[in-house]
């Protein structure tokens, strides 16, 4: 990655937060989408901008009647077609049946989305017994990639794994997944489960190397999105009436997913992580190679999957 002036790498993102997008005239017509989280935030906006394409979209969502709602406006704003698949990320299980239902309504993928995630600001653990933002960020999209993995490759896919700037917060405690020994916060849950993301992004990268599909990883935009909803009402309440008012309109994340789903000079782009439109450098933490195999090893094992 060529260097510029400005700020010292670990603060760059301070003045990328400032650029514009970049924007293609290249479109999505005649492609298939997948986009999990797809009934709000980010997931809804990406949805949204590839359906005025004419994409054909799936929608991965936790709720019926929201995701029913969704169906019939995107289908309304020119999506070519529209399939609806429920899972909750949470439960790995689902996740498991939701791959099975993308590859029977999906006989191609061209660009998968994998978006869906959430921040707790106290320590909780899904029925399996795993942290669950580490479920919910990391284990439950590695497993739906690994899963669409032969009709990634077939396609020549573009997997955009929405991640964030919050994966500065802390480094994955490969020794302690639970938090037992570590003290737990919103922020340390968040950053470790992102950095946990972006270092099997690296893995994934280098299998899907000659293939014709690649992966990268992408920071949003600091936007308005109603993560966290799940928690108390304290946050809540700060949430919309002081942190919401200093962020962006959402719509921004979807054209940087536009964009990085189908600009033609990012064809063969891969491993390499974005925010929003701008090649950037994560953390140090996230860019150790050795730590990323064992956590590709032990994400492979708790989703009860051969490493390769």
């Amino acid at each position: 990655m060529a260097r510029s002036k400005g700020l010292p790498e670990p603060l760059r993102f301070l003045e990328n937060r400032k650029r514009p997008n970049l924007r293609t005239d290249a479109t999505l017509a005649g492609k298939a989408c997948v986009v999990t989280g797809a009934t709000s935030g980010v997931g809804l906006a990406t949805a949204r901008r590839f359906a005025r394409d004419g994409a054909s979209l799936v929608l991965v969502a936790r709720n019926a009647e929201k995701a029913a709602r969704i169906r019939a406006e995107l289908a309304a704003s020119g999506a070519a077609s529209v399939e609806v698949v429920i899972a909750d990320f949470a439960d790995l299980a689902q996740v498991r049946d939701a791959a099975e239902e993308i590859l029977r309504v999906a006989p191609r993928i061209d660009v998968l989305v994998n978006n869906a995630g959430m921040h707790a600001t106290k320590r909780t653990f899904t029925p399996a017994g795993i942290e669950t933002v580490l479920c919910v960020n990391h284990l439950a999209p590695f497993l739906l990639t690994r899963l669409l993995l032969p009709r990634l490759i077939e396609s020549g896919a573009r997997i955009l794994d929405v991640n964030s700037e919050g994966h500065r917060f802390s480094a994955f405690h490969a020794d302690d997944p639970r938090w037992e020994r570590h003290h737990y916060t919103g922020l340390r849950g968040y950053g470790a489960s992102k950095t946990a993301q972006l270092l099997t992004v690296w893995e994934f990268a280098d299998r899907l190397a000659g293939t014709g599909a690649t992966i990268v990883a992408a920071h949003p935009g600091d936007v308005r999105t109603g993560i966290g909803s799940n928690n108390g009402r304290l946050y809540r309440w700060f949430d919309r009436h002081f942190t919401a008012r200093m962020l962006d309109d959402v719509a921004v994340s979807g054209e940087a997913m536009h964009y990085l789903a189908a600009a033609p000079e990012l064809q063969g782009v891969s491993g390499r992580f974005f925010h929003r439109t701008v090649e950037e450098m994560p953390a140090p933490h996230a860019l150790d190679r050795a730590l990323g195999k064992r956590v590709w090893a032990l994400s492979s094992r708790w989703v009860g999957l051969p490493e390769d």
